[in-house]
């Protein structure tokens, strides 16, 4: 089963990480669970999402974004590169 966690911390939530948690809630997708979490520590690039237990992360995640994450990487099973937070992830170059 596949865990997502929102970080739901000061920074992350003036960035909108309340309206990101909301979006993956109202997409209920099977075997994925929804959490809020604290801070994952990365202020500043949030709103972050952390998609367990692949270690995949997602930074300034944008509510608008979230069928995208949902659609490519749960049903797909692709990460969404342009996504991806560049402190852990290195970015492929075309």
């Amino acid at each position: 089963m596949k865990c997502v966690r929102i970080c739901q911390n000061r920074t992350c939530k003036k960035q909108g990480a309340v309206e990101v948690l909301a979006a993956f809630e109202d997409n209920p997708v099977s075997e994925v669970t929804v959490i809020s979490s604290s801070c994952l520590g990365q202020c500043g690039n949030g709103p972050m999402v952390l998609v367990l237990p692949e270690m995949v992360w997602y930074s300034k995640v944008r509510p608008s974004e979230v069928k995208k994450v949902i659609e490519q990487h749960f049903l797909g099973g692709k990460r969404v590169e342009k996504m991806l937070y560049h402190r852990f992830h290195h970015q492929v170059k075309n």
